[in-house]
Order: structure tokens, then C-alpha cells, then sequence
């Protein structure tokens, strides 16, 4: 058998192909997104809420309707690539900053309280806790990607990023990552020094991103495989010892919320295809932020929003056929779960009924699951029907749900606030909720 195709390598375009992308980057881009800013704005004001952050939605409706999967990922670097970029970037920063007496360096998306205590705090935090963390995990094509000191931890994140199972984790994921997780920890808040010999006195955060492998080489059930393999890695042994799951949350954006409540159906109802992740107690908390829940284009949001959000009902079958459909032409691979109520792939496209007993018993799992979502995205009705079933088959209240739906959001707000690295109300409210998890 031939091996697989590492989907962490950018795949390489022909001759042609190239002088395609460079035609959609240098023609059809600079009307497209002339095009998309009107037509943002323009509803944005119809609709009377706030202008701010539409233009970034102009340019991502760009990629994610102009441009290919490979071409996608021939212009984003891969995920551990952009990790070390990050990290060795933000780290320098906040070194700097201390350098320059705890103002943190400028950056395009600005910083507010630069010369408070907090903030330096904060930069001498990070300074001491950024390095470069690889944990290969068994298939040899996904790893966890480590923010934060794995040994000093005492409560763990499991991220699972977006970008429709092609586009490679942005600098956004991990900046959302570092403001609201680690430096949600009580470690992160009362310490002032920290250095090698530090022992953490504080309840320390750390976080560990999943780089897994991406359609439409890597077709479904894969990233569930990994996924589950991760967790697994996490609980027994990244940290030099187990993990009680009462101690972890696990959560992602997007097509990681997709991934988020794959996970959740495996330790409910365990896939043949993944390994078994035993649990003695349930987890901490589980978050989807703008989860990707169905491959139906019928809800009233996809007709209602294809015109403002960055994707759209044109974007969304391509991307479910690169994860779903077999490449033999037998159809898509979850449609047979799907018809025996099973609902790891796509949980809202089973019927009402299925979605309520498909999530029945969850507090077995998890005890609290956070569910955001923008009034202006198209995925909005997937993501108040995916509470509203964990709700109905948890009446007994061993499941926290707790769903935000914000006047003045699109798809994946906190995404946005972390590509501009600000700390803006998405990520305040994810903060918030992860120090209640923990800390209340």
C-alpha cells in the first residue's frame, strides 16, 4: 500500500494551476473584495448593528469562495508551521515589552492598558511560558501543538481549530488561546516574576492545540481517529501524569465545533473507527464557537445570511463533499450512520427526534457545553438547534448548556477578535465562562 499523503506538506500546483492563483489573487480578488465590502457594509447598516470587524468578513468571504482547497493551502502555512511563527513571535514580543518596561510592543490591532500592572504581569507570563511544544501522536501525521508549561498545569484546554477540515490553523486560534485561557489562570493574574526555576505556585493553564490531518486527502472518520487519539495522549501521559477529565475542557471553532461534538458523540455512543476513551468522571466543559453541525442548506439562516457572513450556501457543499464523499462514487461516508441514528459526523441532520436521543445521557460525558453563535451567520440555526437538543435530552440538568447568540456577530467572531489580536467582547465572554468553569 502506497503511504499516506502527509497533509501537513502544502500540496504542489502545476504550471497552470499557479497561473490560475495568481490571476484570483491579482484580478478577481481586488473586485471581489471592492464587491464583498459593499455588500457587507450595506446590509450591516440595513440591519442596524455595529460596522465594526466587516471588513475582515470581506476578505475571508474572498478565500472561502474564490479559492480551492489547494489553493487555500498553498497560501496558508501548515499549522505547525504556523504555530512556531506565533510562538516565537509573541514570545519575543512580550519580551520586549519587558525590556522596554512592561509596554507591550505595538502591534496592527493595538493594545489597551499597555503601562498597567496587569499588562505586565501579563507579558512576563507569557514571556515564561511560550516555547515550542511538539507531541507526536501514534499515526504519525497529527500532533498536539503545546501553549502553555504541560508540567506545571494543573487544568488542561483541548483545542480543536476550524477551517473547514482544508485551511491549516490561522495566528488568530493561538492568540484566542493565550488571552483566553492562559491568561485566564490565577497563575497568569498574581504573579509578577517567572522564570526556569519558577514551581508555579498558581493554577497554571495549559493548552494543546491538535494539528490534524486535512480533506480532502484525509477523508472522515480520520480527524475523529486523531482526535480521539489526542485526548487519549492528554489524559494519560503529556503531562508526566494522568489527568482527571473534571480538569480538562476541550472545545474549537467552526469546523473544530464540528470535530468538538464528533468527540462528544465518541464518548457517548464509542465509533468503530476510534480508539475507546475511557473516562471515570466527566469533563470539565466543552465549547463550540460557530459549530458546523449539518450539511443541509434548507435552515433559514443559510438563506437569511449567505449575503453578509464569510461563508455562504454556495461555499458549504464543496466543503462537505471534500470530508464526506467516499472519491469512489458511493456517496457520502456518514449517510449510512446516519440512517441508523448514529450522529458522529453531522448530529443536526438527523431528525429532531434522533438529534435529542442521540445527545441523551451526555452529563455521563461533560458538564457543562457552551455554544456561541453570530445572528448574522448562516450556521446560527444549526447552532440554537444543537443546545436546544442537548437541553431536551438533559432535562434533569447534569448538562450546563449555556448558548449565546450576539445582534452584531458572523461566523466565528472570536477567530476575527484573535487574527487582530485584541481582546474584544467574544473573547471576554469565552474567558469569562472558562474562569466560571474552574474558578467560580
Amino acid at each position: 500500500m502506497a503511504p499516506a499523503l502527509s497533509t501537513e506538506e502544502p500540496p504542489r500546483l502545476s504550471p497552470g494551476e499557479q497561473l490560475i492563483l495568481l490571476f484570483k489573487l491579482f484580478v478577481v480578488a481586488p473586485i471581489q473584495v471592492l464587491i464583498n465590502l459593499i455588500r457587507c457594509y450595506v446590509l450591516a447598516a440595513t440591519r442596524q448593528i455595529s460596522l465594526e470587524g466587516w471588513a475582515q468578513i470581506a476578505f475571508y468571504r474572498i478565500a472561502l469562495h474564490n479559492f480551492t482547497p489547494s489553493e487555500l493551502r498553498v497560501l496558508s502555512p501548515p499549522t505547525r508551521v504556523a504555530y512556531e511563527t506565533w510562538v516565537t513571535r509573541r514570545r519575543g514580543r512580550a519580551e520586549a515589552a519587558l525590556k522596554a518596561g512592561g509596554k507591550p510592543a505595538a502591534t496592527g490591532g493595538g493594545n489597551n492598558s499597555s503601562s498597567s500592572s496587569s499588562s505586565i504581569r501579563e507579558e512576563a507570563f507569557l514571556a515564561s511560558r511560550l516555547a515550542v511544544d511538539v507531541e507526536v501522536l501514534p499515526d504519525g501525521r497529527s500532533s498536539l501543538l503545546w501553549l502553555g508549561d504541560r508540567r506545571r498545569a494543573k487544568r488542561f484546554v483541548y483545542f480543536l481549530h476550524g477551517g473547514g477540515y482544508v485551511v491549516p490553523a490561522q495566528p488568530g486560534h493561538f492568540e484566542w488561546c493565550a488571552r483566553a485561557y492562559l491568561l485566564a489562570s490565577p497563575a497568569a493574574d498574581k504573579r509578577r516574576e517567572y522564570d526556569d526555576d519558577d514551581d508555579g505556585d498558581g493554577d497554571e493553564v495549559a493548552v494543546a492545540l491538535l494539528q490534524y490531518s486535512h480533506s480532502p486527502e484525509a477523508k472522515y472518520p480520520t480527524q475523529l481517529r486523531q482526535a480521539a487519539d489526542g485526548l487519549a495522549r492528554l489524559l494519560t501521559s503529556s503531562s508526566g501524569r494522568p489527568v482527571r477529565p473534571s480538569n480538562v475542557v476541550f472545545g474549537g471553532d467552526s469546523a473544530g465545533g464540528n470535530l468538538t461534538a464528533q468527540l462528544l458523540g465518541h464518548l457517548l455512543h464509542p465509533h468503530p473507527a476510534a480508539r475507546a476513551v475511557p473516562i471515570s468522571e466527566p469533563f470539565a466543559g466543552a465549547f463550540l464557537v460557530s459549530p458546523w453541525l449539518s450539511t443541509h442548506n434548507d435552515w433559514a439562516s443559510v438563506r437569511r445570511n449567505s449575503g453578509i457572513d464569510m461563508i455562504s450556501s454556495r461555499a458549504m457543499p464543496g466543503v462537505s463533499d471534500g470530508l464526506l464523499e467516499d472519491g469512489k462514487g458511493g456517496g457520502r461516508l456518514h449517510e449510512a450512520e446516519m440512517r441508523e441514528g448514529k450522529g458522529w459526523a453531522m448530529p443536526m441532520d438527523l431528525p429532531e427526534p434522533g438529534r435529542v436521543e442521540w445527545f441523551r445521557g451526555l452529563g455521563r460525558v461533560v458538564r457543562r457545553v457552551y455554544v456561541t453563535a453570530g445572528e448574522q451567520e448562516i450556521l446560527l440555526d444549526q447552532c440554537v438547534a444543537c443546545a436546544d437538543a442537548v437541553r431536551r435530552g438533559n432535562s434533569t440538568g447534569d448538562v450546563e448548556v449555556r448558548l449565546e447568540v450576539m445582534k452584531s456577530e458572523a461566523h466565528d467572531w472570536l477567530l476575527l477578535e484573535g487574527q487582530r489580536e485584541v481582546e474584544g467582547d467574544a473573547t471576554r465572554r469565552m474567558k469569562e465562562w472558562f474562569k466560571g468553569v474552574f474558578w467560580a
